[in-house]
């Protein structure tokens, strides 16, 4: 098994959930908006921002060493998505059901992260 192969996987992962969400916000925000009791230019902008995030993060997970200095990129970029995400809820009251998510999400993103960091170490550890 290659050394990075871990952490390309949780990259992959990491890009597809960004396509994911980011196609479900920006595109469902009409929607979206109203059951999370949040702006509906808040819920579409973080939405569409996620798209490119998510061919960045997909392009890491394509390379054979991904960079660590862009890794790490991505960790930093994850920790204050979780921290912003949770400032959202203290700021912007949503509804029940938009707290549920914005901190489901913000705990699935703050997992990525966690996961890319082991990932990065095992790859370092055996380099």
């Amino acid at each position: 098994m290659s050394q990075t192969l871990f952490l390309r996987r949780v990259l992959a992962l990491d890009s597809l959930s960004c396509l994911g969400m980011g196609l479900l916000m920006g595109l469902g925000a009409v929607t979206l908006a109203p059951l999370f009791g949040l702006g509906e230019p808040l819920v579409r902008i973080a939405g569409l921002a996620l798209l490119p995030l998510a061919a960045f993060i997909g392009w890491l997970a394509s390379r054979p060493t991904p960079p660590r200095a862009l890794v790490w990129l991505v960790i930093l970029g994850n920790l204050g998505w979780t921290a912003e995400s949770f400032a959202t809820i203290a700021q912007h009251q949503p509804t029940a059901l938009g707290t549920a998510f914005v901190a489901a999400q913000a705990l699935a993103v703050l997992g990525l992260a966690a996961l890319e960091y082991v990932g990065l170490r095992k790859a370092a550890v055996a380099a």
